[in-house]
């Protein structure tokens, strides 16, 4: 039995407040981006300092960045439609794969430059104090930027925002790698400058590899951590009435995780008590993971995980054909046609039958019945345990 767990009631304020938390701290950090870029670039320009320039240049890509984390997180946190059922959490995905895209960009366009510069080996004056404190004042503000925005990601659970976040970081580093060059060119070391550069340039980079790695590795819906999977495989058997779980698949989209696992019950549980011993399980795992979007279980009467999928082997008859061949074998026997009641439990590639009655015929027992009723369908392979049960039967 597949079934997929009720989603909760959506929760429209949520989502529009998440956005907007998301939107203010990208619009604060974009002041900030555009305002230490030109500081950057400007005083970079005026004391001949290429570290700073690339370092101004590298704050613009955070302005664009800014930019495009905006419209992502506007449309990523939409609700699920008929055409995103699973909701549109990729499109942060793509953005965040848009964004490395640009940084290995940038990191190229500033390392080559400066490579360039320092092959030449073209004189770097000094920068002077003023220089060296717009790095200061630099650095300070993106490590803010960093934090705030680190804090803001976490608290709605945004992987976007949370690699805007990175890339303040980066700038962060970066303009302390150049103020040690713009130190050491102060006191005559002016190579330091554009070595400087070509570092933050492998710096800007390695970020931007690392948001392309880890987004890449989403689109092609890679699973979750080992230890996590394990975690929520130990939740889902902590509920009573689990036997066993087995084939757990996750994948995240965007800032959620998606999950499917198969939950082996008891075999002759009616379908409904196994149905809410799954909807139990996913009430739990939603609560020891709140960021799991999508639950969906399927119930298995006995484990099967090392055995071939289902749909893969020859199947069992189903009821309506069952009862057309057992009648055609039962048709002498009074216990058959006196029925009131007939279960059916499809275990071990075999078909277990109970056949109800209210009363026996004259002269038998129950063990007699199901005597009768087992020799006169021998030949039907697939017919597992038999039993005759008299009383109102569970149908």
């Amino acid at each position: 039995m597949n079934a997929t767990s009720p989603p909760p009631i959506p929760d429209t304020l949520s989502r529009e407040a998440q956005a907007r938390e998301a939107h203010r701290v990208t619009l604060i950090g974009a002041v900030i981006d555009c305002l230490v870029g030109v500081l950057k670039i400007v005083t970079g320009w005026l004391v001949g300092s290429a570290a700073l320039i690339a370092d101004g240049i590298h704050s613009f890509s955070d302005l664009v960045t800014d930019g495009f984390v905006l419209a992502a997180t506007h449309f990523g946190r939409q609700a699920p439609d008929s055409d995103h059922p699973y909701g549109h959490g990729r499109i942060e995905t793509l953005a965040t794969l848009w964004l490395g895209s640009v940084l290995i960009f940038v990191a190229g366009g500033i390392a080559w430059a400066s490579l360039s510069r320092l092959l030449t080996g073209d004189p770097i004056p000094a920068p002077g104090i003023w220089a060296i404190g717009v790095a200061v004042l630099s650095l300070a503000a993106k490590e803010w930027i960093f934090r705030y925005t680190m804090v803001v990601a976490k608290r709605i659970r945004s992987r976007l925002l949370e690699a805007n976040a990175w890339h303040s970081r980066s700038d962060a580093l970066s303009t302390g790698v150049v103020l040690v060059g713009l130190i050491a060119a102060q006191f005559g070391a002016g190579w330091v400058d554009a070595l400087a550069a070509i570092v933050v340039g492998i710096m800007v980079g390695q970020v931007g590899w690392k948001l392309l790695w880890e987004s890449g590795r989403e689109l092609i819906d890679t699973a979750l951590p080992e230890a996590d999977q394990q975690k929520m495989k130990s939740v889902a058997e902590s509920i009573p009435g689990v036997d066993s779980v087995h084939d757990l698949r996750t994948r995240s989209v965007g800032s959620h995780v998606v999950l499917d696992l198969h939950i082996v019950v008891a075999p002759r549980l009616t379908v409904s008590e196994a149905h809410e011993i799954g909807n139990a399980v996913s009430r739990k795992l939603r609560e020891a993971y709140p960021e799991l979007a999508d639950v969906t279980f399927h119930i298995d009467p006995e484990d099967d995980s090392n055995q071939i999928e289902h749909s893969l082997r020859p199947g069992l008859p189903l009821r309506q054909d069952v009862e057309g061949m057992l009648d055609e074998a039962w048709q002498e026997c009074s216990v058959w046609q006196d029925r009131v009641a007939l279960d059916l439990h499809y275990l071990a590639e075999q078909i277990d039958i109970s056949v109800y009655v209210r009363q026996l015929p004259a002269g038998q027992t129950l063990d007699t019945a199901a005597k009768e009723l087992r020799d006169a369908s021998h030949e039907l392979t697939w017919v597992g345990r038999l039993r005759v049960w008299q009383g109102p039967g569970k149908g």
